[in-house]
């Protein structure tokens, strides 16, 4: 049912009580066309001290690792998911499920399972390490390319470009890209429809990355990819506000400023946090928010939040029907 047809809240800065944003079809639908391949390709890697370039000459065994899934995603995307021999814990797509996880202790990389694969490319974009063990797999005779893009809208579509410049199909790439692009801003659009627009009704949101088990609460600002998603669910990033940059831990001080009506949360991080009540009773401060004093989260799964790639506008959908519907 579209987002406009739901039984949307009169004020959403009013509603109380937790809600899951659940994606209708987590699967990845893959791009509609003849796209002829051609290895070898040599192709610019963006790595974190300089830009190198890295000749691939075989895609029979790829694997796409990032901290938020959104590599091998596009990779799927572009129709070279059968290529991929293992997959990152981020990557929890349907079609990647069964493929065995070369990260461990949550995004580190662990060399003697991905040397056990054989792949005859990695791409990556350094958010998983340490990156001298990348570096090593390189050294061991396996091009890796590194990716460089922004965890945004627009990203999503230099990510598809640059993945399949390696995958030596560019075509696709700009295909896909362009795809993307229409969903996304269809959905952006959509969201617009049924979202306040005057300033102060606007839900004021801020995204809170939890690991309570270890302790481990920051708050996500510009340039984290947080602050775009907040935009497209035409929300207020008050994060940004407070002139919040990028992903740091987070302090009472920070909290109590930004002032929250929403936070958004990853599934996990707020189990690992004990669920709402034992959040607010470890971290008081955000009890003295609107948010903590509605219980007003929305959480969804850790593989997909944040993932900007080929499920974004379905993401954006999912979140803004939590925000504006939840008892949709």
């Amino acid at each position: 049912m579209p987002l406009g047809d739901l039984e949307l809240l009169a004020d959403p800065r009013a509603y109380e009580g937790p809600s899951t944003a659940v994606l209708a079809d987590a699967a990845i639908e893959p791009i509609e066309g003849d796209f002829a391949q051609q290895l070898p390709v040599t192709v610019t890697s963006h790595d974190l001290d300089g830009d190198t370039e890295v000749t691939v000459e075989s895609t029979e065994r790829v694997l796409g690792v990032d901290i938020s899934g959104s590599i091998a995603a596009t990779i799927f995307g572009l129709g070279y998911g059968d290529s991929l021999v293992g997959r990152d814990v981020s990557t929890t797509f349907p079609e990647a499920i069964d493929l065995p996880v070369v990260t461990s202790g949550g995004h580190s990389i662990n060399s003697e399972s991905i040397l056990a694969l054989r792949p005859t490319l990695i791409i990556t974009d350094g958010s998983v390490g340490p990156i001298d063990v990348v570096l090593q797999l390189r050294e061991a005779g396996i091009p890796v390319v590194f990716v460089d893009t922004e965890p945004s809208t627009e990203g999503v579509s230099e990510l598809a470009g640059q993945v399949a410049d390696a995958l030596g199909v560019p075509a696709a790439g700009e295909a896909l890209g362009e795809r993307l692009l229409s969903e996304i801003d269809a959905t952006i659009a959509e969201i617009a429809a049924v979202a306040p627009t005057a300033e102060g009704d606007k839900v004021r949101m801020l995204f809170l990355y939890l690991r309570g088990n270890s302790g481990i609460y920051y708050l996500f600002g510009s340039e984290s990819g947080a602050d775009e998603l907040i935009e497209g669910l035409g929300g207020v990033d008050v994060a940004g506000e407070i002139g919040w940059a990028g992903m740091k831990p987070m302090t009472d001080e920070a909290m109590i400023a930004a002032n929250p009506d929403l936070i958004l949360v990853m599934t996990d991080g707020l189990e690992s946090a004990g669920g709402v009540d034992e959040l607010l009773t470890t971290k008081p401060a955000i009890g003295l928010t609107e948010a903590g004093k509605h219980r007003r989260f929305v959480d969804m799964a850790d593989g997909e939040i944040l993932s900007f790639g080929p499920r974004t506008a379905h993401v954006l959908d999912a979140l803004a029907r939590a925000v504006y519907a939840p008892e949709s």
